[in-house]
């Protein structure tokens, strides 16, 4: 069931979201080789209790740690560790924010040092697919819109789109109905209709997009060793448009 959410609902997911915001620009001053995810997830969790806010996705079936942290060919629900990021490495760092119960959701993928021009590249393709979904997540269209929206534009830059997971609704849950697909059929799918809050993440791999789960049963990385990168926003489905509520304002 979706549920949909008032205008007083989505400002305060956009209370957690300008937190959640705000602690990306803050990383991002912080990646650099040297640096342990460990680190930056300690970082992560003092900072939200100094704000009254909670990391949602720790203790979440169980996952122990403040973030996620993927690291190259990790795609997603990658462990923090203790061991120093590489000059040259690529890690994308993904959080849940809860403030006062409600919730919003961003990941975001840095360079760290330099990076090879194929994982910069790969870096901005993923990004600019995250908000050529955006344009789509619009009244009246359907959820396939916004996934053949990405697909296409991934696929013609030759990357593929990971299958395995997708985005969601989100509000006082952390996954909602419904499932947001990065791949899709145009005109197909859920309508979307003013008050739903999604989460779009795209996340995209530089070989192909079949995957293998790490043995802690949570970590999810490419089969074939290559590149994955990530970008994610929290939005409200508005007549005047898409509301970014994890908006970093670049």
């Amino acid at each position: 069931m979706i549920i949909l959410k008032t205008q007083e609902q989505m400002e305060n997911m956009k209370k957690a979201g300008e937190i959640l915001a705000n602690l990306h620009k803050e990383i991002a001053k912080m990646i650099k080789p040297g640096i342990s995810t460990m680190e930056i997830d300690k970082f992560v969790e003092k900072y939200l209790e100094e704000r009254g806010a909670y990391p949602e996705q720790k203790g979440y079936h169980g996952y122990p740690y403040a973030t996620c942290a993927s690291i190259n060919d990790e795609i997603c629900h990658g462990y923090p560790r203790v061991e120093p990021l590489k000059d040259g490495d690529i890690v994308t760092i993904d959080m849940v924010v809860n403030l006062n119960g409600w919730l919003a959701d961003s990941a975001w993928s840095y360079a760290v040092g330099d990076i090879s021009d194929e994982a910069r590249k790969l870096l901005d393709i993923t990004k600019e697919a995250l908000y050529k979904g955006i344009e789509k997540a619009v009244v009246g269209n359907r959820l396939g819109d916004i996934g053949h929206a990405i697909q296409s534009f991934v696929e013609s830059q030759g990357y593929s789109v990971v299958r395995d997971f997708v985005g969601h609704g989100i509000g006082k849950n952390m996954h909602e109905d419904p499932q947001v697909p990065h791949y899709g059929v145009p005109g197909r799918g859920q309508r979307l209709v003013e008050g739903m809050v999604i989460t779009i993440e795209p996340m995209i791999n530089m070989g192909t997009y079949h995957m293998k789960i790490d043995d802690n049963e949570w970590t999810a990385r490419t089969v074939d060793g290559k590149l994955s990168a990530q970008y994610e926003h929290t939005l409200g489905i508005t007549k005047d448009g898409p509301i970014i509520l994890t908006d970093q304002g670049e």
